[in-house]
């Protein structure tokens, strides 16, 4: 059976971090694609980044302008795991995060719909100022 299971959301002040995590079964991850979106109350779901599953030379990686150099994707493979490192949060990120894998192109999975790829159940993240 198809999993992506996030964890490491909760609360944190303005200007604080957090490390979102995803595990993955291993059908999923192989040769997947994988990406973090994320939910805001009364908003549509918004790409924030996403991460190529191999390349001979490292990962591709690929951002939303508004997380670009506060947020960093990567991944494990031999822990079939995917993580968000998020710094210097605002309250504007406050949101719910889903992690999602596919097999289309890391930067194609920026215009993922919720009934492409797979999806996690997601975790929130709260942002005070």
């Amino acid at each position: 059976q198809v999993q992506l299971v996030e964890s490491g959301g909760g609360l944190v002040q303005a200007g604080g971090s957090l490390r979102l995590s995803c595990a993955a079964s291993e059908r999923t991850f192989r040769s997947s694609a994988m990406g973090w979106f994320r939910q805001a109350p009364g908003k549509g779901r918004e790409f924030v980044a996403s991460i190529s599953w191999s390349t001979w030379s490292g990962y591709g990686t690929y951002y939303a302008d508004s997380v670009k150099g506060r947020f960093t994707i990567s991944r494990d493979n031999a822990k079939n795991s995917v993580f968000l490192q998020m710094n210097s949060l605002k309250p504007e990120d406050t949101a719910v995060y889903y992690c999602a894998a596919d097999s289309k192109s890391y930067i194609a999975m920026q215009t993922m719909t919720t009934t492409e790829g797979y999806w996690g159940q997601g975790t929130q993240v709260t942002v005070s100022s």
